[in-house]
């Protein structure tokens, strides 16, 4: 027999989902037959002390208390995560770093994350590792939850560096998802280098995105009237004279907020106006995007989520963190310098 005491971050779900997440190897059918054997108990408020049955449905409450009567075998059995034998032997070995963390307290996991990796494992359908499965690893057995795990609070592009949220706890979760959906307390901004001299110092840029579900390339998203509200505000920073084989050119360094978070937003917004973030491999040109790769080594668009402002619920107040640019951006912009 095995008996938990519910915390906060475990209660609020029915009892059959808690027992699906507890015991992942079992399935809905067997949880509903344990509870019709009475081989769940539950103490609640209204229990006066004594463990009783619950419908599947019930929600369980934090300092609920559950009983689970099943031997340590099959309780093992039930509960013990299969490992995935097609990974490739590196994966395991490939290891968050520390000292790509932003922020962190008891509610938030705030990272600086690299360019070139999936921030959840059903990104690219890929074998490669991923960001919340090096962060879980990193946090091991630090958190006190049955069925939590740290999650994704908003997601970036593989090949975009910089500022990535995740929550430590449920509610923390859930609130900040809701935050970064309606835009009214979340301001996010971002650092690129584009490609051209702006036209203007600073402008907002309202074209309407379409997402291309079934696209077979990787230009998912289209300016189309009939796609979906998107506004980037952006600002330039600096230019720079580049030396091209038939002339110089110019690049332009500058920061974008979104009041919206659609796919490829400020990739696309930026292309729109003919100003596309160099070494985009799926806005820009690709002639372009080859010479710069082979005489200035940049491998990835030039976008980098730099600072963000949000409320922290857990600290009732509002916070601005702001992620340095990773060493490929730093070490491009001295050779532009140079």
């Amino acid at each position: 027999m095995k008996q938990f005491t519910i915390t906060e971050n475990d209660a609020n779900q029915r009892l059959d989902k808690f027992l699906k997440k507890l015991l992942p190897n079992a399935s809905k059918t067997l949880i509903f037959k344990f509870n019709r054997k009475d081989k769940i108990k539950v103490k609640f408020e209204e229990s006066q002390g004594k463990f009783k049955k619950r419908d599947n449905e019930y929600k369980i409450q934090q300092w609920d208390e559950i009983k689970i009567f099943l031997t340590d075998s099959e309780f093992t059995e039930l509960q013990q995560v299969q490992k995935n034998t097609n990974l490739p032997e590196e994966w395991e070995r490939i290891k968050f770093d520390k000292a790509d963390i932003v922020f962190e307290d008891g509610d938030l996991f705030i990272i600086n994350k690299s360019t070139g990796i999936n921030v959840h494992p059903g990104d690219h359908k890929t074998k490669e590792t991923n960001i919340i499965a090096q962060v879980q690893d990193y946090l091991g057995d630090k958190l006190n939850s049955l069925t939590f795990k740290p999650s994704l609070i908003h997601r970036i592009d593989r090949d975009t560096s910089g500022i990535l949220m995740i929550a430590k706890k449920k509610d923390i979760l859930s609130r900040l998802v809701n935050d970064f959906k309606s835009h009214e307390k979340v301001e996010k901004t971002y650092y690129a280098i584009v490609l051209w001299k702006l036209s203007r110092e600073s402008w907002t840029i309202t074209k309407k995105l379409l997402r291309i579900e079934n696209a077979k390339n990787e230009a998912k998203v289209q300016v189309s009237e009939s796609g979906q509200t998107a506004i980037s505000h952006y600002k330039k920073i600096a230019e720079h004279k580049v030396k091209w084989p038939q002339w110089d050119i110019i690049l332009s360094e500058v920061e974008v907020q979104i009041e919206t978070g659609r796919m490829h937003q400020i990739r696309v917004h930026m292309a729109a106006i003919w100003n596309p973030i160099i070494c985009d491999r799926s806005y820009w040109d690709k002639q372009m995007n080859a010479y710069f790769s082979r005489v200035y080594g940049l491998q990835r668009q030039a976008l980098h989520a730099w600072k963000i402002e949000f409320f922290h619920y857990g600290r009732n107040k509002k916070m601005e963190l702001t992620a340095k640019l990773k060493k490929d951006l730093v070490q491009f912009l001295e050779k532009l310098k140079k």
